[in-house]
């Protein structure tokens, strides 16, 4: 067995921060391992980086929603799992877009936060019962609309590019990356049309209009390019 994966838990309410440690504890097989706690998102800027492979965020903190600075913590590199008593699709989505890479409410905890712990920093799509219902909410359970950057990282993806070459292209982190395409992933799950493969995502993609069968050029990277530019005195070809 590998190692296991770490998490952190930013959770206001000590009862709440208990009842998930004591989850982590009685995994079978110990695949995750808790390392840190903190109250609010001061206590984690204040921790060593990398404190752990996935931040557990609980979405209210002293009594406030923190869902706007999840970007933050992404960019920053963490893997953010939401996990929260709010139900309101329009929190769920707002989350989900601000780059956390699940939710998981507090009514499902107990049977998916552990998984969705390991899917997160394995950069797998997980979508629980409270997540698919917020996005076939969304008023577009057939086609997801993706955001502009979750497009061009995965347009970029498609010509051939790494992910750590996307992040370069698009100035981004490669986990932001990663991020982008799970949530991709995670849009057509909840509609029924999983894309668990590179291929997979790529068709719906292409289906959905998402993107043009035109646009799927081979990449070269620079150095490349350069070296098939015919040099000066060379016959064209």
């Amino acid at each position: 067995m590998g190692q296991p994966v770490t998490v952190t838990i930013i959770e206001d309410h000590p009862v709440v921060t208990e009842g998930v440690a004591s989850w982590i504890r009685s995994d079978p097989g110990q695949r995750v391992r808790l390392v840190q706690t903190a109250r609010d998102l001061t206590g984690l800027r204040a921790m060593p980086r990398p404190p752990a492979d996935v931040v557990i965020l609980d979405l209210e903190l002293s009594g406030e929603l923190v869902t706007t600075q999840i970007p933050e913590l992404v960019a920053a590199g963490y893997r953010v799992v939401a996990f929260s008593g709010h139900s309101d699709p329009a929190i769920v989505m707002e989350t989900l877009d601000n780059g956390a890479h699940a939710y998981v409410s507090k009514e499902e905890g107990r049977d998916h936060l552990v998984e969705a712990v390991l899917a997160a920093a394995a950069d797998r799509p997980y979508v629980t019962r409270s997540q698919a219902r917020a996005m076939l909410a969304d008023q577009r359970p057939a086609r997801p609309t993706l955001s502009q950057q979750e497009r061009q990282a995965l347009l970029l993806w498609f010509q051939g590019m790494s992910k750590a070459s996307v992040g370069r292209r698009m100035s981004i982190s490669e986990n932001t990356v990663r991020q982008y395409i799970s949530r991709a992933r995670a849009k057509y799950a909840a509609t029924g049309r999983t894309a668990p493969s590179k291929d997979a995502l790529l068709a719906r993609a292409i289906e959905d209009g998402v993107i043009k069968p035109g646009e799927i050029m081979p990449y070269k990277s620079f150095a490349r390019a350069a070296a098939d530019r015919p040099s000066l005195g060379a016959p064209d070809r």
